[in-house]
């Protein structure tokens, strides 16, 4: 995207600034292992939060006086801040230290996960909950930055975030499970307070195992107009979109902050590229292909996938009548395959190369998908409609995470590397919520119309909306695939080398050259 000329101070924008001023340690300072442990108990609790509340409404309504039409934005109160505010934490990581943001974030996220456990009122729970999603976007990049800039042999780093994608897939598949069950025998407080005594051992072991930032005098200054341009752009887009499911898109409490924050983000880019000296987001990342095409694939990824476990668990109950807690147990199969897929998601990045992986990965998920939308019925048995189809695709698509993080931060410099994760990790979380309004306006597109052609036919009804959703979300992973094929660097230029996948093989000729650093 060109806006016109550059001059040379925009051009050493674009490298960085933060260029004098180091990360908080070189990795050889670090524990590798504590470092891990640290991204990953971050990764866990943030994602956990999103899905863990889903179960325990219900009983959030009964107490605090939620009303159907309110009660939503439990959920939606901290999508909203956690959306909005990534970029900036991302950015954030890169200025004031990748230690300081993961105390900030994490301390920000259990004091608020303690507020929403304790509070009596409806309104005291949606402030909380919109303090825990910009916790969770202060601290959610710098998990990813701390594995990009520790881990720099590209082999180790494809294995590490694939240990850091299972660990999040954990926290998915397992919120519904852990909120019904606590939601039951313990309240609905404790799926608050069940993550705050990680949260606190996080922050210890951060204070004492990360180093303080070290480097040059000179420390940028941050581009707060920028900041406040993407984050109400971002917001307002997300805001139409979740509220899109509760009216039309043709109302203009809808389309009003829709428009409203897409002219906003225009003018954020605008003023990155002429206006800002040091600007938020340095526009000349998008000039690697790497970050450009993996935002892309994962924009389709989570457009298909984010929103499965929702219709996955509307379908349970609504139309084979499960039960909140027994729905949560029956996504137990896929969420152990997401867990496998995560796993061994970074060796297969190294043997395969992180583009055919990526390829492979999300047409196994494709076809899962496929699989759900054609055998699930009124009267489908959960084994073949749900269980078997959805171990395939909970193996493929969360697989597919790994490898396109990997080709999506490869060639990032170390003192972009908190930007990097902010843009996936908002690409990831913008376009699931994204997703899930357009998939539940689908299904409710389709069993209005079949409710209109078979009156009295509700279950079946119901069916066919989730199946039609189903259907939409393998195409958008299907999709995923194909761009990811076009799009993505291939092996020597996504950063995992063919000497790095095998140990024995001699690197002397040309077919074994090592690939670059850099790609463009």
């Amino acid at each position: 995207m060109v806006f016109g000329r550059r001059c040379p101070s925009r051009a050493r924008s674009d490298r960085g600034s933060t260029a004098t001023i180091e990360q908080s340690s070189s990795p050889a300072q670090r524990k590798p292992a504590v470092v891990l442990g640290l991204a990953c108990a971050g990764s866990f609790v943030v994602i956990l939060d999103a899905t863990i509340v889903s179960v325990a409404l219900p009983a959030i309504r009964a107490e605090l006086g939620f009303t159907d039409a309110t009660l939503p934005w439990v959920v939606n109160a901290y999508t909203l801040t956690f959306a909005g505010f990534l970029l900036l934490g991302g950015r954030l990581s890169d200025v004031f230290g990748q230690r300081w943001m993961y105390l900030c974030g994490m301390g920000l996220f259990t004091l608020a996960r303690t507020a929403g456990g304790l509070v009596t009122s409806a309104e005291l729970l949606l402030a909380a909950r919109a303090v825990q999603g910009a916790g969770g976007a202060l601290l959610m990049p710098v998990t990813l930055s701390l594995l990009i800039t520790t881990f720099t042999e590209p082999a180790q780093r494809a294995r590490m975030l694939g240990t850091w994608s299972a660990v999040g897939a954990v926290g998915a598949a397992s919120g519904p499970v852990i909120g019904g069950v606590l939601t039951q025998w313990a309240g609905w407080r404790w799926v608050f307070f069940v993550s705050v005594p990680v949260g606190v051992l996080a922050i210890a072991v951060a204070w004492t195992a990360l180093p303080p930032r070290t480097g040059g005098a000179v420390r940028p200054r941050l581009d707060v107009l920028g900041a406040v341009l993407v984050t109400t752009g971002l917001g307002g887009i997300v805001y139409a979109v979740m509220h899109s499911s509760e009216t039309t898109w043709t109302d203009a409490s809808v389309w009003s902050p829709l428009l409203a924050g897409i002219a906003v983000l225009g003018v954020f880019l605008v003023h990155q590229a002429r206006w800002s000296r040091e600007p938020l987001v340095p526009l000349g990342i998008f000039r690697l292909r790497s970050v450009s095409s993996g935002n892309v694939v994962m924009l389709l990824l989570g457009l298909g996938f984010l929103a499965t476990s929702v219709q996955l668990s509307l379908y349970l109950q609504d139309v084979l009548g499960y039960s909140p807690l027994r729905a949560g147990l029956g996504y137990l199969p896929i969420g152990v395959a997401m867990f496998v897929g995560a796993q061994i998601a970074g060796s297969l990045s190294v043997r395969l190369g992180v583009r055919r992986a990526a390829v492979l990965c999300c047409l196994i998920g494709a076809a899962g998908l496929a699989g759900v939308a054609l055998l699930a019925g009124a009267n489908s048995s959960y084994v073949a409609s749900v269980m078997l189809p959805g171990m395939v695709f909970g193996f493929g698509t969360a697989a597919a995470f790994t490898p396109i993080t990997v080709g999506a931060t490869s060639g990032v410099p170390a003192h972009q590397s908190g930007l990097a994760a902010g843009l996936l990790n908002t690409v990831r979380q913008t376009s699931g919520a994204i997703g899930l309004a357009a998939l539940s306006a689908l299904s409710a597109a389709v069993t209005a119309s079949w409710q209109a052609a078979h009156p009295g036919d509700d279950v079946n009804a119901l069916a066919h909306g989730y199946t039609a959703a189903f259907a939409a979300s393998a195409v958008c992973v299907a999709v995923a695939g194909a761009v990811a094929a076009v799009a993505m660097p291939g092996q020597r230029t996504a950063g995992i080398s063919v000497s790095a996948r095998k140990p024995g093989h001699r690197s002397g000729s040309s077919g074994d050259r090592q690939p670059s650093r850099r790609t463009r």
